[in-house]
């Protein structure tokens, strides 16, 4: 059985990811507008309410991840595309001078232009997983793109304004 993860947007604050645990726990990480995380623990009698939050700097945020095996996760990502013929998973960079950078992910219409989905973007050694599309592009970016060939050759034309 896999673990159940919901992700909920908080307006004007960021998003929040929860898992329950098996035992019925809740626990969460709430990604704020300007990135800084906090780890959040809900109470056992009301599962809205959080019992505790524990803010995580970059490096913090990190070494918990490596903790709990972001490496794993990212190794099963790689097994999953050797499995799935002509699906490809690359990183392409925000460079300094592209038409997106400090721009909406939104603006680029990656995915109905080519296809192709950003599925994560990796910003100062932390991981933003499935941005959405009002996330804003900083130089310096790397993104995570997931498609074919053609689909991931197309978003990389597009971030350089080829496109």
């Amino acid at each position: 059985m896999s673990a159940r993860v919901e992700q909920r947007a908080l307006p004007g604050i960021g998003v929040c990811q929860d898992l329950v645990t098996r035992a019925g726990r809740r626990i969460g990480v709430l990604t704020h507008r300007d990135g800084h995380r906090e780890l959040v623990v809900y109470d056992v009698d009301d599962p809205d309410a959080a019992s505790e939050t524990i803010p995580l700097n970059g490096d913090e945020a990190n070494a918990l991840a490596e903790l709990l095996g972001a490496p794993q996760l990212v190794r099963h990502l790689a097994e999953l595309q050797q499995q799935v013929t002509g699906v490809l998973t690359e990183q392409l960079p925000i460079m300094e001078g592209s038409p997106y950078a400090g721009r909406p992910l939104g603006d680029t219409q990656a995915r109905t232009r080519t296809g192709a989905s950003i599925v994560a973007v990796l910003r100062q050694g932390e991981v933003v997983a499935s941005p959405g599309p009002s996330f804003v592009f900083a130089p310096g970016d790397m993104m995570v793109v997931v498609g074919t060939r053609e689909g991931i050759d197309g978003v990389a034309a597009i971030l350089r304004g080829d496109a």
